[in-house]
């Protein structure tokens, strides 16, 4: 009788999930956030950057809700929102509540992406360090460069990009790359094909993983305000919020 019991509630229990984690998507089918906040640099791109991702919200009916006030980082509401964009954001940009609602809606299947400056800031939480997968640490003067793709099952898109991809962009240099078996990296920066690179060969700036029960795809493309009118970055960006939404 008492194993009949236990059975019946684990039952219910793994109902109970299936039936919460339904409502989760049900709350954020089609919403993302884009947070802009600057506590250091500011970047002049960053109303191209939201104008971008507005357009391109638009085209595929996803709603968009954009804020530098850090004051949206709390649960329930971020349960809204598909995934949450970090747009050249700088310095600290959450206290702790803040941040310990942002972890509950990543641990709860929420997803992330981190454009360009989003690997400058928060440098005091190791968590979002993970999230993120790198840290800032200097960067040369805008320039072209070369780009390696790594073909991806899960990015199929990526095959129609141009191989090897040369655009003009702010490169960073890394405090430490992302461990190679820690994230999934799409595209590397040939070192060899600018100057003022300091990561060597292994020196990766679009990847992403899944962290925690939720999703994080980074992009460290985004400096400058023309690549917000570049087609391919535009598709790049898009399929990064695909992913982060849970939809590849």
């Amino acid at each position: 009788m008492h194993f009949f019991r236990i059975s019946l509630l684990g039952v219910w229990m793994g109902c109970a999930c299936l039936v919460w984690r339904a409502r989760a998507q049900s709350l954020a089918p089609h919403r993302i956030l884009v947070f802009t906040r600057t506590m250091g640099y500011h970047h002049a791109s960053i109303p191209d950057g939201v104008k971008a991702i507005e357009q391109l919200a638009s085209v595929h009916q996803v709603q968009v809700d954009t804020t530098s006030d850090a004051h949206v980082f709390q649960m329930p509401d971020l349960r809204r929102y598909a995934a949450i964009v970090f747009l050249n954001t700088t310095g600290n940009v959450l206290d702790s509540l803040q941040q310990l609602a942002f972890q509950q809606y990543i641990r709860g299947g929420g997803g992330y992406v981190g454009i360009h400056a989003a690997a400058d800031c928060e440098y005091d939480w190791p968590w979002y360090g993970k999230l993120v997968g790198a840290y800032f640490k200097s960067h040369p003067a805008v320039q072209q460069a070369r780009l390696w793709i790594q073909l991806d099952p899960r990015f199929p898109e990526l095959e129609a990009f141009p191989h090897p991809w040369v655009r003009t962009d702010e490169w960073y240099n890394w405090r430490m790359p992302p461990a190679a078996d820690q994230v999934h990296v799409l595209i590397w920066l040939d070192e060899n094909s600018y100057k003022g690179g300091e990561n060597g060969s292994y020196h990766p700036v679009v990847w992403y993983h899944d962290m925690e029960g939720g999703r994080a795809f980074y992009m460290e493309f985004g400096h400058t305000a023309e690549s917000y009118a570049e087609p391919a970055f535009l598709q790049l960006l898009w399929l990064g919020l695909q992913y982060a939404m849970g939809e590849k």
